[in-house]
């Protein structure tokens, strides 16, 4: 197999008649329609004229036409932008003109953006100031002749097309691909600082991880598995090992719009699912519900990743359901699982696993600042090697493997003797206070043990006296900001050094989350920078 689109066409040999897709609101299709109606989409994106390396924008939420959508794209060679279709209509513009997208396809959630975004394109080109200053670059140099509007939801308005009409009334077979190598995913990803970076994946690089994943005994994905899909199918954990991974058994997808306590249980009992994959947000508001077990009752294996789970909500859970909860460590530019504890001999407590190795697996080792392999149980950066591996990022390919395949993750993690991995922080959320190293990750566990606390993120801000200091974000909802700022600081004391301690405590209601649990903490850098430009205007 070359690449993902050619799994579909065996699953619908193998299973034509089983479910491969079905949504929330029952709308389903086998494997046989499914193969069908990817090669109508193939055929008429090639009508439409996008030709091979032309690259398609996803604006869509999880539904059976996103999967038919991206799966099409892949078969004709051109190249799938999955974006978050709740994008505003500024970071919409600038996917788009970073993209060089042809079509930019469009649902219910995202065609007021979509429209409001390609509006602006062309008032940048007329040379309208306000519109200008959202991009970096000349547009004339970047921006196709036009990229069009598809609308799936509603009628299309003028100078638009209908989803309908991208598909074929008589589907041709598609040209093997020419070159495993050429580029099939441009994913957004957001960076520590500044706007996101596209990884370039190819196709060769998303069917290696997906027969990685496939290679993990016991099997996280079995023939007969019903999988829940509320994770967004524009992230690379759903799309890639999620939906790529249904796709390699010919299983059967349940995608749902978006993640509700309530109802994606009742989706959950509903269509029968047996593997839960989710992210780390949806743990608590499901401890919440008194009948969890009995609502889990048919589920066989629960999958976390995309964050780090604390240890004692996977206690919790595990108490709560007799569910084992099994975590995995994957990043974007890896498409996207690296390790998972399925694959480990034996699970550890806080542990994410052992690297996906063997044949044509990946390599994983840690070096100090001098790029030099940490010997023993010292934390050391992340690198990876591996044809999983993205090529670099859009468009120039910067920032990829080096010319020996390695890849500094900018992770910081230490290995067991077992080769089993566990997350440090990241490299550039580093807090270097008075020239010691403090993780937030390490300050967070302290904090995040109180029963009273339900979130906390810790960073570095500046500081006059030891260059930078540590302050900690904290919700606990029942008490005062006063109490439970004592509370985090006696436990802090008690178990921390005194460098690592929070020299300030913030108490606010909610964190600021991205779609996949992680805590935005680029924003929490930006309401810091803004408090400190207010402090230094009180005393001018």
């Amino acid at each position: 197999m070359d690449d993902v689109a050619q799994l579909v066409t065996r699953a619908a040999l193998e299973a034509p008649g089983r479910t491969a897709v079905v949504d929330e609101d029952g709308r389903s299709l086998t494997w046989a329609e499914l193969e069908d109606e990817v090669d109508r989409l193939a055929t008429g994106l090639a009508q439409a004229g996008v030709l091979g390396g032309h690259r398609v924008v996803l604006a869509l939420g999880n539904r059976v036409e996103l999967v038919t959508a991206y799966l099409g794209v892949l078969r004709a060679q051109a190249v799938a932008v999955p974006v978050n279709p709740h994008a505003t209509a500024a970071e919409l513009a600038r996917m788009v003109v970073d993209s060089g997208a042809r079509l930019l396809l469009a649902d219910e959630d995202s065609i007021h953006a979509a429209r409001y975004g390609l509006r602006t394109i062309e008032a940048a080109l007329a040379g309208v100031a306000g519109a200008m200053e959202l991009f970096d670059a000349d547009l004339h140099d970047r921006v196709p002749p036009r990229t069009e509007l598809v609308v799936l939801d509603g009628p299309p308005e003028e100078g638009e097309r209908p989803f309908a009409a991208l598909r074929a009334d008589e589907p041709r077979p598609a040209p093997p691909l020419p070159d495993p190598d050429k580029l099939a995913v441009l994913l957004y990803t957001s960076g520590v600082s500044g706007r996101p970076r596209a990884a370039m994946l190819t196709h060769r690089a998303l069917l290696a991880n997906i027969d990685q994943v496939a290679r993990v005994e016991p099997p996280m994905i079995h023939t007969d598995d019903v999988i829940l899909g509320v994770l967004p199918l524009f992230h690379v954990y759903g799309l890639n090992a999620v939906l790529g991974g249904v796709v390699r058994h010919a299983a059967t997808l349940v995608v749902q719009r978006r993640f509700d306590p309530v109802g994606t249980l009742d989706l959950v009992a509903a269509r029968g699912c047996t593997m839960v994959p989710v992210a780390p947000a949806v743990f608590r508001p499901w401890l919440a519900l008194p009948d969890l077990r009995e609502r889990l009752a048919g589920v066989r294996l629960v999958l976390s990743g995309s964050a780090p789970l604390p240890r004692e909500v996977v206690d919790q859970f595990e108490q709560a359901t007799g569910l084992p909860v099994h975590q995995g460590y994957g990043l974007t530019e890896a498409a996207p699982v690296v390790t998972s504890t399925l694959h480990s001999a034996s699970p550890k407590p806080g542990s994410v696993g052992a690297v996906l190795g063997g044949p044509d697996g990946m390599e994983l080792r840690l070096v100090d600042e001098r790029g030099v392999t940490v010997e023993g149980d010292d934390p050391g950066e992340i690198q990876l090697r591996g044809p999983n591996l993205f090529e670099g990022y859009w468009p120039d390919a910067d920032g990829g493997p080096d010319a020996d395949g390695w890849w500094a993750t900018g992770d910081v993690g230490l290995l067991d003797e077992d080769g089993d991995l566990f997350l440090v922080d990241r490299l550039k959320e580093l807090v270097l206070v008075s020239g010691f190293n403090v993780y937030p990750h390490e300050v967070e566990d302290v904090i995040a043990s109180l029963p009273e606390v339900t979130e906390a993120a810790v960073i570095g801000v500046p500081d006059e006296d030891t260059g930078e200091a540590v302050v900690a974000y904290v919700v606990a909802p029942g008490l005062d900001a006063g109490a439970a700022e004592a509370l985090v600081r006696d436990a802090c004391a008690q178990r921390l050094a005194r460098f690592k301690q929070p020299a300030r405590i913030e108490v606010v209601e909610t964190l600021p989350l991205s779609v996949t649990g992680k805590v935005q903490k680029g924003r929490l850098r930006g309401l810091e920078r803004r408090r400190a430009l207010e402090l230094l205007g009180e005393h001018q």
